[in-house]
């Protein structure tokens, strides 16, 4: 059984600071600065960008659905979670109740400096139905957290918890 995760306030100085210089731009930005700092050896930071540009990313994406070309954001979200995506989920995973922290922070983080790419205020039902997913996610992750430890195992990634 994993422990409750830590209150919002767990997010680090360095993480408000790497999100504040991206206010107002486009989600990618996010994930390039994710990508920026996994590269760095700030994984942690890392994981924090990467998961608030993915509900910054997808809240864009349901707000703006009908206006959006396929090849265009939604190709470039595909293409970034899997190039920058993968390498940060791969480490993050390997720690499920720093992740579950990880993600209440992310969510706290963005109802107290709301995007001002896709303001929730303009596209509240875009931002509902991805901070549901996310929150989601989290509770499936704590839920499964065992089996997904076994899953790494085997595919010999490292569980650090």
């Amino acid at each position: 059984m994993l422990a409750p995760a830590a209150p919002a306030s767990a997010q680090t100085a360095a993480q408000s600071t790497e999100v504040k210089s991206l206010a107002g731009q486009h989600p990618a930005a996010y994930y390039k600065r994710a990508g920026e700092l996994f590269g760095a050896g700030r994984r942690d930071d890392a994981v924090f960008v990467f998961y608030l540009g993915q509900l910054r990313y997808r809240a864009h994406l349901s707000a703006r659905a009908g206006e959006l070309k396929p090849d265009g954001d939604p190709a470039l979200f595909a293409s970034l979670s899997e190039t920058i995506g993968r390498p940060v989920n791969e480490y993050a995973f390997g720690d499920i109740p720093a992740l579950a922290r990880t993600l209440d922070a992310v969510l706290a983080y963005d109802r107290s400096a709301p995007d001002r790419f896709t303001p929730p205020a303009r596209y509240a039902q875009a931002y509902a139905g991805v901070r549901d997913g996310l929150a989601r996610m989290r509770a499936q992750l704590q839920s499964q957290a065992d089996q997904i430890r076994a899953q790494r195992r085997s595919n010999g990634l490292e569980n650090r918890n």
